[in-house]
Formats: C-alpha cells, sequence, structure tokens
C-alpha cells in the first residue's frame, strides 16, 4: 500500500464525540454481545493532549520500558505514556507468559510514574493485534493526538506485524534506540520502506501534530535490558 493510499484511510470519518467511557470498537462489522453490554474506561486523556502508546507483553517489565518512555515523554513533549500490557505477543511463543493480571501489577509499580498510566486495554478490548488497539483508539478519541513507542528491536520486525503499514498510516511512530539493534533496524524491510517519512530528532516535538505515515528515531538510551533474556533467566532460576 503506497502512502497515498495511507493518508486516504486515514481520512475517513471518526466519531465526532470523546469521553473517558466509551464503546468498544467494531470488529469485522459486528459486535457481539459482550461488547453490546460493556463500556470501557481509558487512562486519562483529553482533546489536544499528546499521548504515547508502549505496547508489549511486559513479562517482565524493567528499566529499560520506563527508561523509554522517560525519554519519550521528554523529546517529544508528551503528556501521557500508556502502557499496553497485552495478553500475548502473536509473534512469540506465549504458553510461558506470567498471567496479564501479575504482570499488569508488576508494570504498575516499576513505572511509578504520575505520567505513566498501565492498562490492560487489549484484553478488555478483546483485541489480538495492534492495528485493531490503534484503530480503535484513534476513532474513539479522535482529538488526542497519539504516538505509538516502540523500541528499535521491533522496528526491525515490524514489517511481520499485521497491517504494519496501516498502523504507520494511523499515527506517528517514535522508535527508541537499543543497544545492537540499532545497528540494523533502520535498514530493516519497514525502515526502508518507511524512510521517505523519517524526520530528524531536531523535529522531536512536532511529531505528535504531523499527518501520519511520520516516524523518528531517538538516540540516547542504548539499554542492555530485554524482556526476553529476562524470562529465560527467570525459567533458569525456576529449573
Amino acid at each position: 500500500m503506497g502512502q497515498g493510499a495511507l493518508l486516504t484511510r486515514m481520512n475517513r470519518a471518526v466519531p465526532p464525540t470523546h469521553a473517558a467511557a466509551v464503546r468498544p470498537a467494531q470488529r469485522n462489522g459486528h459486535a457481539g454481545s459482550w461488547r453490546e453490554k460493556h463500556r470501557l474506561v481509558l487512562p486519562i486523556h483529553a482533546p489536544g493532549m499528546r499521548i504515547g502508546l508502549f505496547g508489549g507483553t511486559f513479562d517482565p517489565a524493567h528499566a529499560a520500558h520506563r527508561a523509554a518512555s522517560l525519554l519519550a515523554m521528554n523529546r517529544i513533549g508528551l503528556d501521557r505514556v500508556w502502557w499496553l500490557v497485552t495478553p500475548g505477543n502473536p509473534l512469540k511463543d506465549t504458553s510461558g507468559l506470567a498471567p496479564l493480571s501479575a504482570r499488569t501489577v508488576a508494570a504498575q509499580a516499576l513505572a511509578h510514574h504520575p505520567r505513566i498510566d498501565v492498562t490492560d486495554l487489549e484484553a478488555q478490548l478483546r483485541t489480538r493485534y495492534t492495528y485493531q488497539t490503534v484503530s480503535y483508539l484513534v476513532r474513539a478519541c479522535p482529538r488526542v493526538h497519539f504516538v505509538w513507542i516502540m523500541g528499535a528491536d521491533n522496528l526491525r520486525a515490524f514489517h511481520r506485524w499485521q497491517r504494519w503499514r496501516e498502523i504507520a498510516g494511523l499515527v506517528p511512530i517514535a522508535v527508541v534506540d537499543r543497544l545492537g539493534p540499532s545497528l540494523y533496524a533502520t535498514a530493516s524491510a519497514a525502515g526502508q520502506a518507511l524512510a521517505s517519512v523519517r524526520i530528524p530528532e531536531w523535529a522531536a516535538r512536532s511529531l505528535p501534530q504531523r499527518r501520519p505515515p511520520v516516524w523518528i528515531y531517538l538516540h540516547g538510551l542504548k539499554s542492555p535490558l530485554s524482556s526476553t533474556a529476562l524470562r529465560a533467566a527467570r525459567a533458569l532460576r525456576q529449573v
């Protein structure tokens, strides 16, 4: 899908209303009984706010998650960052994941910041893919400026995400540097495909107001911490 098609998709009408409690988005054109009976309460948001969306299993949450959030918050000028603790990653083996409730509680304790909100929104929405979640949010909160935050390691695999080009067409993206992956992330399939819409770091504060597709690479974190490595170490201790 070309950039023009992505921008056309973004011009489709979205609901004009805004509220903290919102109805879950329909998926595949049908709303099940669960969706008809429940309303969601989203983390703090308001028209005009600049909010970062940081998704992951957070199994476990670690200091680099917090550092990446604060880096993006400061460089981009975000009002808040939402940690979207997902039930599972479709691209990874989730058989050994800790329970969602335990991961959410642990992430809240680790985040410990007045402007970082930890939520199990995807479980409430019953969405499986990032595209579904982001698509819902931009329609439910049309006057909020969302920014998707990801580590450089995720940019390397971004082309494997379901409807990844359309994700890029929904919200600006901030890629945070990581030790190792930064050497090849921008040369990845997605990095090359989106190279023409990358903006320089000095323009970081303009990112939330820019019309997607647009993204930025934020240098400076270089953390070696990895949830995958921490899970492996935890498994060894349990043997």
